[in-house]
């Protein structure tokens, strides 16, 4: 378990190394080696991450001794509609991993659409019973929605170890992710945070062009990823930061500043409040290509990166780019205008995007 300062920095396996199609297994064993000698336990990952969980019982579980680790995996309703199915996916997760116990587990991506099918299928109790006989050491749930129902769960749900929230210093008073009021929400129950999106599926380690000279001026020489989790592991409450690291580099930059912590002080925070202003004036869809979305589009829709491509417009006028990003995700013919308006995407989106008019804007700028 993460403990004093020197633990908060969490391993987050959705956007591990990649070659090909495939986990890079061996560059992914070498960023565990880096972040378990630097005293680091807490790992988490989802059974909805590709590959995610396997690679993590290769990288981690077979090399290491069971106690000293702690993991986080997830029960997620997106993948089973039933309460059977819903009910076996410890099963494979545990399988995948290759453990008889977890630390953490957590009901998936609680928002205003999925936390009914939650309580229709008995899973706060199930998480309960799991706990009660061991298998589970603690539990918990993600969520992505606003400070009403976060207070809501959590008075219903007393008995949790822990929630993970959306906390980044870009979102802090964003009225769409609430980063700020759910995380006060938490605290008013006395609940351990997990932090996941840091650096907000990478747009704060290379953000808008104006914070990146506002940073370089005030910390030359320091990563613009180390000022996002710095923020938010100096909040009070946190038990662990949770970043994405996608390369060994990351990897040891992440290690390096968080090996001896230090929170953000007044000047910095300065700082980061000049920066929010910046970006708030940002025109970019805030896409974290999570791909959440991807999961039930009937048009099987690349929405992250028809995103990504018309990023490319909004933020540098990069009309061309953006057209050719475009063609590269739309090449087997998902494109953007083949929206149904369904809806399914935007009730999965963690980031609440109004997926489905960004999607008509999208197709008439880019095809």
């Amino acid at each position: 378990m993460a403990t004093a300062e020197t633990g908060k920095l969490g391993f987050g396996l959705m956007r591990l190394p990649r070659r090909g199609v495939r986990t890079d297994v061996k560059q992914f064993s070498q960023m565990v080696d880096l972040f378990m000698d630097a005293g680091f336990t807490y790992f988490d990952t989802a059974r909805v991450y590709p590959g995610s969980e396997t690679a993590t019982c290769k990288a981690l579980v077979k090399r290491y001794p069971r106690d000293s680790f702690t993991i986080a995996t997830k029960l997620n309703t997106m993948t089973a509609p039933t309460g059977g199915m819903a009910r076996k996916q410890i099963e494979t997760s545990m399988h995948n991993l290759g453990v008889d116990y977890l630390d953490y587990y957590l009901l998936h991506n609680i928002n205003n659409s999925s936390c009914k099918s939650y309580e229709n299928l008995g899973l706060w109790d199930y998480l309960r019973d799991l706990k009660r006989q061991g298998t589970v050491r603690q539990i918990g749930f993600s969520f992505h929605a606003g400070p009403d129902l976060l207070d809501k769960t959590l008075t219903e749900h007393p008995d949790v170890d822990l929630v993970q929230l959306q906390i980044n210093y870009a979102d802090w008073e964003n009225q769409r992710i609430a980063s700020r009021a759910n995380y006060e929400v938490a605290r008013s129950h006395g609940k351990p945070i997990v932090v996941m999106e840091p650096v907000k599926g990478g747009k704060l380690a290379n953000p808008d062009p104006g914070v990146r000279a506002l940073m370089d001026k005030a910390a030359p020489g320091a990563s613009y990823a180390s000022w996002a989790i710095r923020f938010a592991a100096g909040l009070d409450g946190i038990l662990a930061v949770l970043s994405g690291m996608s390369n060994i580099e990351q990897a040891k930059d992440n290690v390096g500043f968080m090996r001896d912590f230090k929170p953000l002080d007044v000047d910095e925070m300065e700082v980061i409040r000049q920066a929010r202003e910046i970006l708030g004036n940002s025109l970019d869809i805030p896409c974290t290509a999570c791909g959440y979305c991807i999961e039930g589009c009937p048009r099987h829709i690349h929405i992250p990166d028809v995103f990504a491509a018309m990023n490319k417009k909004l933020v540098g006028g990069l009309i061309d780019e953006a057209r050719a990003d475009y063609r590269k995700a739309v090449e087997e013919g998902n494109f953007a205008s083949a929206c149904i308006k369904c809806g399914k995407c935007e009730a999965t989106c963690p980031q609440n995007i109004n997926i489905i008019e960004q999607l008509r804007e999208c197709a008439i700028e880019l095809e």
